[in-house]
Formats: C-alpha cells, sequence, structure tokens
C-alpha cells in the first residue's frame, strides 16, 4: 500500500452521537445511587441498551433483574430509561420496595399522551414494536385502548371503534422516515387521525438519523457502534443503507470490525446510537487507524444541549448527603464520556 494510498483514507465521524440526555440521566442514576447507597443496586431490566454500559455498573454492584419478582422485598430498584407500566409500579409497592424511576422524560411524556388520550374514549395507535420494554411500559398505560403497529404492513389489521377519534403515538427511537410511511398509511384509512400533541420520535434518535443521512451518500462503507437490542442502533444501519452507504455494519466494540469490510473502501463514516458511551467510538477510530485510516474528519449536523435532571427522590437524597454533581439548576454535569 503506498503512502498515497493511505493518505486518501478517512473516517467521517459523525456528530451528534452517542449518549442522548435520557440515557446520560439513567446511567448517572444507577452510578450514583451505587456511591450513595453502595451495592446491591438492583435495575430492572437493562438500565440501557448496551452490553458495555451493563456489564460496567455490574462490576460496581448492580444486579439487572427481568421481573420485579426478583428483586428481594425492601431492597432498592432502579426502573430502567425505556419505562414501565402502572402495573410494574404496583407490583413494586406491594414488595415494599425503594424505586428509583429512571424512565427518560421523553418517554413519560409519551405515557401521558397515552393516558389523556384514553380518558378521552380515542382508539390509540401506537407505532412501534411490540415487545420492546419502552412499547410494553406506554402500552400498560391503556390497554383497553391501544392498539401497536409495527410497521406499514400491519395497518390493515387495525379496527377502531369511530373513526372520528383516532390518534396515533410512537417508540421514541424508531426511524423517522419508516414511522411516518406507517403513519401516511393509517391516514389514508382514518383521514381523521390525530397527530400527537408533539413529535414522539426523540431529538436525539431525529438529530442521529439526520447526520448519518448526510455521511452516508460520501461513505464506501458505514458503522453503527450500538448493541443488537438497540432500537435506536438498529435503525441507523437501514437509515444509513437507505440513504445511500454502499455497506453498513452495527458492532458493539472495536474487535468485532472485520477487515474484510474494509477491502476497496477509502471513507469510513462512524456513529453510535443513543446508548453508546464515546469510549467505544474512540476504541473503534483507534483500531481504524491501525487498519490504513488515519485522517478523521467530524461531521457536524446540529449540537446537542439538552440535560435532564435526576429522579426527584435521587435527587433530594443526595442533596440530603451532600453528595452528587449537579449544579444549582438541578442538572448534572457531564462527565468526560458523556456526550450528548
Amino acid at each position: 500500500m503506498t503512502e498515497q494510498t493511505i493518505s486518501e483514507k478517512k473516517i467521517l465521524l459523525a456528530s451528534p452521537r452517542g449518549y442522548c440526555a435520557g440515557v446520560d440521566r439513567a446511567v448517572d442514576a444507577v452510578e450514583k445511587a451505587l456511591d450513595l447507597y453502595g451495592p446491591p443496586i438492583y435495575v430492572r431490566k437493562e438500565i440501557v441498551h448496551n452490553r458495555y454500559v451493563v456489564e460496567t455498573l455490574s462490576k460496581r454492584g448492580a444486579i439487572f433483574v427481568n421481573e420485579t419478582e426478583e428483586v428481594p422485598e425492601g431492597a432498592r430498584v432502579v426502573f430502567s430509561a425505556h419505562g414501565v407500566s402502572p402495573q410494574v409500579h404496583a407490583e413494586a409497592a406491594q414488595r415494599n420496595l425503594a424505586t428509583i424511576d429512571a424512565t427518560c422524560p421523553l418517554v413519560t411524556k409519551v405515557h401521558k399522551e397515552a393516558v389523556r388520550f384514553a380518558k378521552s374514549d380515542y382508539d390509540i395507535i401506537l407505532v412501534g414494536h411490540e415487545g420492546h420494554e419502552e412499547v410494553e411500559g406506554t402500552f400498560g398505560e391503556a390497554p383497553d385502548h391501544i392498539q401497536i403497529v409495527g410497521s406499514p404492513d400491519e395497518v390493515d389489521k387495525v379496527e377502531v371503534r369511530d373513526p372520528s377519534k383516532v390518534v396515533w403515538l410512537s417508540q421514541t427511537t424508531l426511524s423517522v422516515d419508516e414511522t411516518m410511511e406507517t403513519v401516511n398509511r393509517l391516514r389514508e384509512r382514518f383521514p381523521e387521525l390525530q397527530d400527537p400533541p408533539s413529535d414522539d420520535i426523540c431529538y436525539a434518535t431525529q438529530n442521529r438519523q439526520e447526520v448519518v443521512k448526510t455521511i452516508a451518500p460520501q461513505a464506501d462503507l458505514m458503522i453503527v457502534v450500538g448493541s443488537a437490542n438497540s432500537s435506536n442502533s438498529v435503525r441507523l444501519v437501514e437509515v444509513a443503507l437507505d440513504a445511500g452507504a454502499k455497506a453498513a455494519y452495527r458492532i458493539d466494540k472495536a474487535d468485532e470490525l472485520k477487515e474484510e469490510w474494509l477491502e476497496g473502501v477509502s471513507t469510513v463514516g462512524i456513529t453510535s446510537g443513543a446508548s453508546v458511551p464515546d469510549i467505544l467510538v474512540r476504541d473503534v477510530i483507534k483500531r481504524l487507524r491501525g487498519l490504513g485510516f488515519p485522517e478523521e474528519e467530524e461531521v457536524r449536523t446540529r449540537t446537542e444541549t439538552i440535560t435532564f435532571a435526576l429522579p426527584r427522590n435521587l435527587r433530594a437524597a443526595l442533596k440530603r448527603k451532600g453528595a452528587g454533581s449537579e449544579d444549582e439548576t438541578g442538572r448534572r454535569q457531564p462527565g468526560p464520556n458523556h456526550t450528548c
């Protein structure tokens, strides 16, 4: 390989990428709870969908469980960023659990919308993936009023009581384009379909998809760092391919990158899902440099400034103990791996 060939190889690094405000808040909540109360701290489901984050917190003393009944009575449990149903809150109360609710505020917003429309006796079409924790939590707010639709092809199965009282809501981590395709199909069937009061797909999901659409046409290869169960990470691969990337792959960490993917490649685009700490992206860049990609160029389409305060009861406990790293507004001060 000649020097000239090497110098032509470059990395296009997406910005924004990685941690969103909701993920940052949820991970911070578990870390602060461990600092304040000591291990073990139980966490229902994965706090966020990232293997590295879960493994790191487990080493510090977090115990991840699938169901509330697995938490010992009277113990302390953190609810994940994806949210839980009212039934889960009730189960926790019955077991006398001390709860810390790390649900992303943007997911909580969708829960409140579901409750409000159900009280007004609307049929609610929830666009999302059945079985995903976030969808389960939202569905649980109004199961008698909600139908889940996972794709445009599922629209024909929807049945409503009154076509003039139908509203759609969505999982926050979906592909914007596919969601709107589903909504357009729904509107063909139900012309009076109402939109949610505000956009349900979260700002971070949209921003990460936007920058991938910018990079993809220039990329011979797009690498998305994120775990297989991360909906927004999986969507980024699809967005990259749809936007013109010649190839796109999702990996959890640098050693999963295959050298054969780089054959004939001169430009590699890199991004990461909203639950991915930036240290994992930097590891991928380091590996690519070792494989002949010395140049790195940041492609920025947005600058994110949103932050969320820690859960109220944890914030109050930290204040009583004089602990934590919050400023006077109750907002966190991000650490070196908290890019948002």
